[in-house]
């Protein structure tokens, strides 16, 4: 079997999680990854093609180091907090076979979306193209990431993430249910 990443009990990670934004809300600043995006265009010269990205960089350089810290977060997890994966409900299981997924009985992440062999298929390289569009666009056009918008704005009572976080739920829905299966 498989083994995943352990998660943290919820006494542990909730209080992080609501010190972590005590602070940024006492720092004037906001939880979220796509806003780093930005950042990193002006870094990498992005200015020079459109005014958008003609910004102080350094005014938002502490979202590269929330972005480290997600990445040395990741790299702990890995390391030191793997267990055996779930056992999956056997209707779920049936359920993605008849989609496809031989694969999923016997591991956590189907190989047929994670893999290099599955990327490296037009089908695969399309979907990973297609996907990668439209959560780039949707973060633009919602103002913000699922991150952002259900932690950050969702804990400050803002009426846009509330809206935000039901289109997410919404899209979540509709592509496990409709697109999915029309995919595979």
């Amino acid at each position: 079997m498989e083994l995943i990443y352990k998660p943290w009990a919820w006494y542990v990670a909730g209080p992080i999680i609501v010190f972590v934004l005590f602070m940024l809300v006492k720092l004037g600043r906001n939880l979220g990854m796509s806003s780093n995006l930005n950042t990193m265009c002006t870094l990498a010269g992005a200015g020079k093609l459109t005014d958008h990205f003609k910004t102080d960089w350094r005014a938002s350089s502490w979202g590269l180091i929330l972005i480290l810290g997600v990445f040395l977060g990741g790299v702990i997890a890995f390391n030191f907090l793997q267990v055996e994966a779930p056992q999956i409900h056997p209707d779920s299981v049936e359920s993605l076979q008849n989609l496809g997924f031989t694969s999923v009985s016997q591991s956590f992440f189907p190989q047929e979306i994670y893999s290099l062999d599955a990327l490296l298929t037009f089908k695969g390289f399309a979907v990973i193209l297609l996907a990668g569009f439209l959560v780039g666009f949707g973060a633009r056009y919602a103002g913000g990431c699922t991150s952002g918008h259900a932690i950050s704005g969702l804990s400050n009572l803002q009426l846009p993430s509330l809206i935000a976080v039901i289109g997410f739920f919404i899209g979540g829905l509709v592509m496990v249910h409709v697109l999915i299966p029309l995919i595979f």
